[in-house]
């Protein structure tokens, strides 16, 4: 049985070409299925859209969140209400082309893959975004610890043993691509040019994606501290060299002239000071969202033929 869980919110205006082609791309290799729409608080008519289609296809299932909890917990929400013994991610604005997902279907039943995700290896659209993630991945690649997940996203299909080995993290702030790749397994990849929306304003606003960005780096990095280990590093080393050479000024009789040095020492010093309580404070952040052990989501109501609550 192939699962495909796929986010939604706000999305009214192209719902019925993303069913279309869903449908059409699954049912071309196996009439085993469920596509498991999570609506994640959506403020428009997407609801309404996804119970329509419902009633024409009871193989589409819908879990409808409390309120709106983000793109990552409404993946988590979603596979953890897949019953597949293949489970994909795919994003609702069909900039993942759904008829990638024979190939990666093939890949894992007949290549053995654990998990073949998707690979970008272009983008249509907002240059400006798509140069932010271009930038992203870049900066990544060179200082995650996690390797070889550079140009990768959500869209994925994994069997069940490793979707069942990435619900066992049970971290709050979460990265899914990064998780996914830390899990190990035998992993492949898809190559597709990512596509720009059907229709409507992206939903991932810079905010939204810096903030991923930040979960991705602070999650699968040691970069920061290192960061402001080099920094305070470097910082020593030139107040050194500015100490001696004040001594040896002192010294020869040199005068030292006006305050403009001392006052350029104070806010150097006092600027890596905020740096460090900034990225320190993020770690401190982090550790008290974890600590709060708060559920990532609360399940409204699940539209299911076997379990309707």
């Amino acid at each position: 049985m192939l699962s495909l869980v796929i986010p939604i919110y706000n999305e009214e205006k192209l719902i019925d070409e993303l069913v279309r082609r869903t449908v059409t791309s699954i049912e071309s290799i196996t009439d085993d299925y469920e596509i498991i729409f999570v609506d994640d608080g959506s403020t428009d008519k997407s609801m309404d859209e996804l119970l329509r289609h419902r009633e024409l296809n009871r193989k589409i299932k819908v879990l409808s969140l409390s309120k709106n909890f983000g793109h990552q917990a409404a993946y988590t929400a979603g596979l953890e209400h897949a019953s597949g013994d293949i489970i994909g991610m795919m994003d609702g604005d069909l900039q993942d082309p759904p008829e990638l997902i024979p190939q990666m279907f093939r890949k894992i039943t007949e290549e053995d893959f654990d998990i073949v995700s998707g690979k970008r290896t272009g983008r249509r659209g907002h240059v400006g975004r798509n140069l932010s993630a271009i930038l992203f991945h870049l900066i990544f690649r060179n200082i995650g610890d996690i390797k070889n997940m550079e140009n990768y996203g959500n869209y994925s299909l994994m069997k069940r043993i490793a979707a069942d080995a990435l619900l066992a993290m049970k971290e709050k702030v979460r990265y899914l691509p990064g998780l996914r790749t830390f899990i190990g397994f035998k992993q492949g990849s898809v190559e597709y040019v990512r596509d720009d929306r059907f229709k409507g304003r992206p939903k991932m606003t810079i905010r939204k994606l810096f903030s991923l960005a930040s979960d991705a780096i602070f999650s699968f990095s040691r970069f920061p501290i290192v960061f402001c280990l080099i920094l305070g590093t470097i910082g020593t080393l030139v107040f050194m060299a500015a100490g001696i050479y004040v001594i040896i000024a002192k010294v020869s009789g040199f005068a030292i002239p006006g305050w403009s040095s001392t006052l350029l020492s104070i806010y150097f010093l006092g600027s890596i000071q905020l740096v460090f309580l900034g990225i320190l404070g993020e770690y401190v952040f982090r550790n008290y969202k974890e600590s709060q052990n708060r559920p990532l989501y609360f399940v409204k109501k699940f539209y299911d033929d076997l379990l309707e609550k």
